[in-house]
């Protein structure tokens, strides 16, 4: 089946999944809305991330996709369910890959959740965690200015590393050996919180897994790309281009980046 698969997500943060995507299918076509002017979702409440994510699946199911992908760990969180029921195609989320990276990584069964408000007070991952081991031992932490900074293309450089020491000081009596970045922002400052937290800790995040999901779906469903042409990738963003633009020129491998307004409806 020759459409594309559809990644939505707050803004650029969803890119870390697309990377992955690319990489493990890189004969798929890509359809990426960003929702850069109302992002961040994270201190938003349910009703507003569940209507906002609403939108842009709604825009991208006029545009033919074949599945969906919530690349939002917030928007997983309160959304997945429902559109699971709603859409006429396959709809995954970020958090049980997640989840199951951190589990897959885990030796003590200590492991540390860095979201987003949103996130954070869904308990998602606490959930996913303990369905998969009933040893595990979570400690969530909410990282509300982390979005913003990637969101701003700051996150490179002095500012962004004291930034991450800061969040994370209220880890340090904690005794953790896995960190799993509970937003797909976070990956864009992993460097940074791999510094902070330490070499002995592994920091997963849930983009390589996502976009296994999406592989065995693909499979599963028998709606894998046939067309031998090159696929087709589209990005949208609700805000800025040109930063949305400077964004996935530093994150994507793709030589020619086409990225256009658009106006979801109310």
């Amino acid at each position: 089946m020759n459409a594309p698969i559809g990644v939505i997500d707050s803004g650029v943060g969803g890119l870390t999944v697309v990377k992955e995507m690319l990489r493990l299918l890189p004969n798929e076509s890509i359809y990426y809305i960003g929702d850069t002017a109302r992002c961040p979702y994270g201190p938003r409440s349910q009703e507003q991330v569940r209507t906002f994510t609403w939108q842009m699946a709604d825009a991208l199911s006029k545009m033919n996709i074949k599945m969906l992908v919530i690349a939002c760990n917030t928007a997983t969180a309160v959304a997945l369910e429902s559109l699971q029921k709603k859409c006429p195609f396959p709809v995954i989320g970020v958090i049980n890959a997640g989840a199951r990276a951190a589990i897959k990584a885990t030796k003590s069964h200590d492991i540390v959740v860095l979201g987003t408000e949103g996130t954070v007070k869904s308990g998602a991952y606490d959930e996913a965690l303990y369905s998969l081991s009933s040893s595990s031992r979570v400690t969530s932490l909410a990282c509300p200015s982390f979005v913003p900074l990637v969101e701003s293309g700051e996150y490179e450089g002095e500012f962004a590393d004291q930034l991450v020491k800061e969040s994370l000081q209220p880890l340090h009596q904690t005794s953790f050996d896995t960190v799993i970045l509970g937003c797909t922002h976070y990956p864009l400052i992993q460097r940074n919180i791999e510094q902070t937290v330490g070499e002995h800790v592994h920091v997963v995040s849930s983009a390589e897994e996502t976009a296994k999901d999406v592989q065995n779906l693909l499979s599963y469903h028998h709606i894998a790309r046939t067309e031998q042409l090159a696929p087709e990738h589209r990005f949208f963003t609700t805000g800025s281009v040109p930063m949305f633009q400077l964004i996935a020129n530093k994150w994507l491998p793709l030589q020619k980046i086409q990225v256009k307004r658009i106006t979801l409806k109310k």
